[in-house]
């Protein structure tokens, strides 16, 4: 496949969790960036870890992977549906092509482990439907190119237009019956339809028969290929469960590295309160994120490097040999174990590796929840301005730390909003001169934008609340 990048430019929530209605941007009209960064602000509760969500959502989707049961909980309580519509930019050195891809969720009892309707008290379980895919990119014809549907799964057929299911998948009869098994597979699976293996290996089978004369068909194959590329390699999710390892004493190694035509990608988790046993292989993969995240660690955190301590070979259950290691810090000539470090250390170690990706990689997006747990403010900030103004990939970001909205472009910044039909927003009416962090603590006090952005607290209410709540306690 050609060199392709493969960059999320917006995204459009529909009745998800606590957002009704939420569209969002991700580009930068202010400014021409090389990098993408999106950093949302908003109250507790206000739809920013939503945002988050929804890309890990993605990410299941594109990867054909079963989407988790907990995801048929973050339907919202007023609907039975929920679509999410994601908008990429697919570029190659030749053009770049605006792809929109959309589906819906929705809740179903999960009856597969069981062979009688009937159901006892506490077995209940739900899983996700995925239904009505939906894939609109540039439609190539003699005349012009427009945008319209190339893939539409709404429909009792197996999907629309039909010119563009006979170009994809042909008309045989047998791969039409197989594909609606898939379809049926993927639905009682929890899984994509369109991003299915069945149905990328019939779009594959078609390609490979034409023999590269249809340009055509190979245009569309590309850009779906691409995004199956961007789901399984380029699009990583951190979200709170990741703090939530540190915090029991586990090491998370998010990581992507390709050295010469080898690399290795993927998340390992690593115990801190004792050593570890690990193959061989994954010890290799340790040793190279490790030199890699030294370079920049030692800098932004002055002489601290990590490294592991090999304690000998293992064997492991499957009767391969294994590496016992610990994770150590060094700093000030002095070693010690890495589970003694603050969690902001631990912090910084599990994502800086994404980090460098994303300033080195342009077709990188790394969404992160709570960005800011327990690391320093200002150099949050300043990594944060360094990425933006000098890095190449994307990055999407929450957080409660409002330094960044003093380093970095504000056209990088959005807003949640106490309005569930529309929940994020950008900043209107800022000036050259504005500092922006004192321009939203303006907002929340006078509510100036269209918007509101804060929903007001009073402390005299808040006082008598914990008064009150002391009496219940006998304090």
């Amino acid at each position: 496949m050609k060199p392709t990048s493969v960059r999320i430019t917006g995204i459009t929530i529909h009745n998800f969790k606590n957002v009704i209605e939420g569209s969002l941007s991700f580009e930068n009209i202010r400014k021409n960036y090389r990098a993408s960064i999106v950093g949302l602000y908003g109250q507790n509760g206000s739809g920013k870890t939503a945002l988050i969500d929804a890309l890990e959502l993605l990410k299941y989707a594109l990867c054909g992977r079963t989407i988790p049961e907990k995801f048929a909980d973050f339907i919202n309580v007023d609907s039975d549906v929920a679509t999410l519509s994601y908008d990429f930019a697919v570029k190659t050195p030749e053009e770049t092509s605006m792809v929109t891809y959309q589906f819906s969720i929705k809740s179903v009892s999960d009856s597969s482990e069981r062979n009688v309707d009937s159901v006892q008290p506490g077995e209940h379980k739900k899983r996700v439907c995925v239904f009505n895919e939906l894939i609109k990119c540039p439609i190539l014809s003699e005349k012009k190119i427009r945008m319209g549907k190339l893939v539409d799964t709404d429909t009792t057929e197996l999907f629309l237009p039909r010119p563009k299911k006979q170009l994809l998948v042909g008309n045989s009869k047998q791969i039409d019956t197989d594909l609606e098994v898939a379809k049926k597979l993927s639905n009682a699976q929890s899984r994509s339809f369109v991003f299915s293996r069945e149905f990328l290996n019939a779009v594959r089978s078609t390609v490979k028969q034409s023999a590269n004369s249809d340009m055509e068909l190979s245009f569309y194959a590309h850009l779906i290929e691409s995004l199956v590329n961007f789901g399984n390699h380029e699009l990583f999710i951190i979200n709170t469960a990741n703090s939530g390892l540190i915090s029991l004493n586990a090491q998370p190694l998010v990581f992507k590295y390709t050295t010469g035509n080898s690399g290795a990608i993927g998340t390992m988790m690593i115990p801190l309160n004792e050593p570890a046993v690990i193959p061989k292989k994954a010890k290799d993969v340790v040793i190279k994120v490790i030199q890699t995240m030294n370079v920049v660690l030692e800098q932004i955190i002055p002489g601290l490097t990590i490294h592991f301590k090999d304690l000998g070979t293992q064997v492991l259950e499957n009767g391969e040999e294994g590496s016992r290691i610990q994770l150590m810090s060094y700093k000030n000539n002095r070693e010690i174990p890495l589970n003694y470090e603050s969690e902001g250390i631990k912090k910084i170690v599990s994502i800086l590796q994404l980090l460098i990706v994303v300033y080195n990689q342009p077709s990188i997006t790394v969404a992160i929840d709570e960005l800011d747990s327990g690391v320093f403010e200002y150099l949050l900030g300043e990594l944060l301005s360094i990425i933006s103004e000098r890095g190449k990939g994307q990055l999407i970001f929450t957080s409660h730390n409002l330094r960044p909205l003093e380093t970095l472009d504000r056209g990088f910044i959005a807003f949640t909003t106490t309005n569930p039909h529309k929940r994020y927003v950008r900043m209107t009416n800022v000036k050259e001169n504005n500092n922006l962090r004192d321009f939203y603590f303006r907002d929340i006090m006078l509510g100036e934008q269209d918007e509101e952005l804060y929903e007001q607290t009073n402390n005299a209410e808040i006082a008598l609340a914990f008064r009150e709540a002391g009496e219940y306690c006998g304090s």
